[in-house]
């Protein structure tokens, strides 16, 4: 008998399945969570609550462990399953999509940088177990999202380590069971050199300290928080965080957030497309003046998948490759990528809703595109696109032009 006899002989049949069919079945399960999540996406836009009924589904469908190793309980899912799923979520609820994506982005870290830590291969158990749900912790302060500095400091002692941290914007906090944050590594270390925590409730306390009242994306829920720690040292990643940030974090993160947001605009574009075919045929055969819109919808939601995908590619390639995901090259595409994808997708909602004319900028209505609009200037904010550009100008500057097509 094979090892991959083996394994699947040692398999629930439910693992078994998705061992041999993953792609597909991960697409039912996805649609049922998908079905659900359409159904209450306007009342939790309406009343800014966490879809609840749709992060239970997805719970039930063991999709927030999907991406869980088989040795550890999950199934070990791709980034391209993930991003499908985005993908999916993003055409029925943004806030729903988002949720799932940033959760991701963090098993991602456990998976690709927790094996060796008893604990953080408890936790990925736990996560495949009993489906629970991370929240991130990374904006501080005024910083605006960077990233790539802190300002709260990990303090040791010989009960562990705490941490007191100004979270000014934790998505979905309140309602997640364990969340994952950077800090400094010591109360002398420079800003830039970090370390990155996994931790579940009972190691820490929010105190809230503002609220979330957005134009879009209300139901993440991204409320402001004190953040204080007190937990056993393993919380702790033995990677560097520069390290995790460069080949997981941030080519998850973007990947999956732009997925959601071509969700967002394929069903925009969709909701486009059947306000055109009615139009036609109320007038006897002619299209509308608004066609034109259409036509550019399509044409930039083809560009937004397109760009999402080559990147896509590129990650795959060199997923466990160090040397190449820390080259300036890849670096500089993958930050790129959430300007490119967070722009395009707002321009297709855009050209969406020209084409449904009045009936797109209405809140009522079958054609009504107001809630996808909102949702979608949440992408180019969300990480200011301006504060990405102006980091990455020098490595622009230090990348070569390419010399053919093929380079």
């Amino acid at each position: 008998m094979n090892v991959q006899e083996t394994t699947l002989r040692n398999l629930s049949g439910d693992a078994e399945q998705l061992l041999l069919d993953r792609g597909s079945l991960f697409m039912q399960r996805t649609a049922a969570v998908a079905a659900l999540a359409a159904t209450e996406a306007e009342a939790v836009d309406r009343e800014g609550r966490f879809p609840t009924s749709a992060i239970d589904a997805a719970r039930e469908q063991k999709l927030l462990g999907m991406q869980i190793p088989v040795e550890f309980g999950g199934f070990g899912a791709t980034i391209h399953d993930i991003a499908d799923v985005c993908y999916t979520l993003g055409r029925a609820c943004a806030s729903t999509a988002m949720i799932f994506a940033i959760h991701q982005t963090q098993v991602a870290c456990l998976v690709r940088h927790g094996r060796g830590n008893p604990y953080m291969e408890a936790l990925m158990r736990r996560i495949a177990r009993e489906q629970l749900l991370l929240a991130s912790s990374t904006t501080e302060g005024q910083n605006g999202g960077n990233l790539r500095a802190s300002a709260a400091a990990i303090s040791r002692n010989d009960d562990g380590i705490t941490l007191l941290r100004e979270a000014a914007v934790m998505s979905y906090g309140a309602a997640a069971d364990g969340l994952v944050t950077v800090a400094r590594r010591a109360s002398d270390a420079a800003a830039s050199d970090q370390v990155l925590l996994a931790l579940v409730k009972g190691d820490y306390s929010l105190k809230c300290t503002s609220g979330w009242e957005a134009l879009g994306m209300r139901g993440t829920c991204s409320t402001g928080f004190e953040l204080k720690v007190s937990c056993p040292t393993d919380r702790v990643f033995a990677e560097p965080y520069d390290r995790v940030n460069a080949q997981t974090m941030t080519p998850f993160a973007h990947l999956t957030w732009s997925s959601a947001w071509a969700g967002i605009a394929a069903a925009a574009v969709q909701r486009a497309h059947r306000f055109i075919r009615k139009a036609v045929r109320s007038a006897g055969g002619q299209t509308p003046p608004t066609a034109a819109h259409f036509t550019t919808a399509k044409m930039s939601l083809a560009k937004l998948r397109a760009v999402i995908s080559a990147n896509m590619n590129a990650f795959i390639t060199h997923e466990y490759d160090e040397r190449a995901l820390s080259s300036l090259d890849f670096q500089s595409s993958i930050t790129l990528l959430k300007v490119e994808a967070s722009e395009l997708a707002v321009e297709t909602v855009m050209s969406a809703m020209r084409t449904c004319g009045l009936s797109g900028y209405r809140n009522d209505g079958e054609f009504s595109l107001s809630r996808h609009l909102r949702d979608v200037l949440s992408a180019p904010i969300m990480i200011n696109n301006d504060r990405i550009l102006a980091n990455v100008a020098t490595a622009s500057l230090m990348s070569a032009v390419p010399t053919s097509l093929h380079d």
